[in-house]
């Protein structure tokens, strides 16, 4: 009897207090996978579904009911069904009278209502307070856990108090809330989802603009003007060579852009003398979508590499080794080896490797993955000071040294070396002309031999 008497719990200490229970209207997919989290979270789930017996798998520890039923035991209901199939919520609108409704539902496509799926739902249950949240959130991310792209939650609604506990539910879950306001911003935040790629657009118009034109400038001056003035059809460069000039220049003008904005916008604070003022829209757009220039930046350096790789494999380049190689073998020709030809060469390609290490350095800091792992001094001394005082002067400089001009002289070497042997070939063959019979059938032989040695 003393057994039976004595409480569970130590003296002096109240039981736990009993766990909120929550209601998921809709088991599918998204359901599921919000219930699963709630229960792991340390919620109680109850489903409400149109046919309770026939629904499928669900979360262990949850319950399932009919709608009516599972309405009436919760205080918050989240509502995991399309809109389309919301004709059952004015039947069960008085069971809904004062509670907090969860709308996490998304459109397949923008404008397809007159009003928000959130909005439409308060004028079924106007009794009810609606909150518009967890529309951005995956199935997928709730059953592995949120990743930071997926991290974020949207929410608005009119009621203070039940956009509380809504905060309240998603912070327990691992997400950050951002607060849109009323409900009349749910449709905004109802088109978050059917955003592809927003801050992209203009980094890669101007991407594909800047290489569009380029490449037609270098097609007209490279490959017609040679096939219309001289007669010469080197129209197999467009594949590598052309590609290959236009990497590097693209790939230039956009870190420049990149980095371009920060600098206007530090003189129009000067001029203005205030840092308070708001910027305007164009600039702060670009501002805005400065990491995604740097990346696509990135990018077209990291193409340039690859295209630089293949040029000892093109046929082209076998091609004009073969005929050069020949050419020193019938002249019975060795040539002289070059210091400073080397040095412009293993320079011209060092400058190149380092300048792009340097921008691979800038490119990964720029990552989400990366950035969020490091502290703001961390990754303003990578981006600012690194910038200013490695990246300015030296990577800038290497990238801009890595050009053709650099090699100008190694360049003129080798245009009087082929000028040279053109000339001495062209010497030995009036030579051979001119000489008689037996002089030339001589000349014959020892090129035979000298070919097959």
């Amino acid at each position: 009897t003393i057994l039976t008497c004595m409480s569970l719990c130590p003296l002096g200490m109240e039981p736990p207090p009993e766990r909120e229970l929550l209601c998921i209207f809709g088991t599918g997919d998204l359901g599921r996978s919000l219930g699963q989290r709630l229960l792991q979270t340390g919620y109680r789930v109850v489903y409400g579904s149109r046919r309770p017996h026939s629904c499928g798998p669900l979360p262990p520890g949850a319950q399932v009911m009919s709608h009516t039923e599972a309405a009436q035991l919760a205080a918050v209901v989240i509502v995991c069904v399309h809109r389309e199939h919301y004709d059952f919520m004015e039947e069960v609108a008085p069971q809904l009278k004062g509670k907090v409704l969860v709308d996490v539902s998304n459109n397949s496509k923008k404008g397809l209502y007159p009003e928000s799926n959130a909005e439409f739902l308060q004028s079924l249950i106007p009794a009810a307070s609606v909150v518009k949240a967890f529309n951005t959130v995956s199935a997928w991310s709730l059953q592995n856990g949120p990743s930071d792209a997926h991290r974020q939650v949207f929410l608005c609604g009119d009621k203070a108090e039940a956009k509380q506990k809504v905060r309240e539910l998603a912070t327990r879950l691992g997400l950050s809330v951002l607060d849109r306001g009323s409900l009349s911003a749910a449709r905004e935040v109802e088109d978050f989802p059917l955003q592809l790629f927003p801050e992209w657009r203009l980094p890669l118009c101007i991407a594909t603009g800047l290489t569009g034109f380029f490449f037609f400038y270098l097609l007209i001056r490279d490959i017609i003007y040679a096939y219309v003035e001289q007669d010469k059809d080197i129209s197999f460069r467009i594949m590598v060579s052309l590609a290959n000039k236009v990497f590097p220049i693209v790939s230039l003008i956009m870190l420049s852009l990149c980095y371009l904005p920060g600098v206007m916008a530090a003189i129009l604070q000067l001029y203005r003398g205030t840092k308070y003022r708001r910027f305007p829209d164009w600039l702060d757009h670009w501002m805005l979508c400065r990491k995604q220039l740097g990346l696509l930046a990135l990018g077209f350096a990291f193409l340039h590499v690859l295209y630089t790789l293949l040029i000892p494999i093109r046929y082209y380049v076998r091609y004009k080794i073969r005929e050069y190689t020949v050419l020193q073998i019938r002249e019975n020709k060795t040539e002289v080896f070059d210091t400073t030809t080397a040095w412009y060469t293993d320079s011209y390609f060092s400058v190149g490797i380092l300048g792009f290490a340097l921008y691979i350095l800038l490119g990964i800091t720029s990552l989400p993955s990366v950035s969020n792992a490091l502290s703001w001094r961390e990754f303003s001394f990578v981006q600012v000071k690194l910038f200013l005082y490695v990246y300015g002067y030296w990577c800038a400089c290497a990238c801009h040294a890595h050009t053709p001009h650099v090699n100008t002289k190694a360049a003129t070497h080798a245009q009087k070396r082929t000028h040279a042997h053109t000339h001495t070939h062209t010497h030995a063959q009036v030579r051979r002309l001119t000489a008689p019979p037996s002089a030339q059938a001589q000349g014959r032989t020892g090129a035979v031999h000298t070919l097959k040695r």
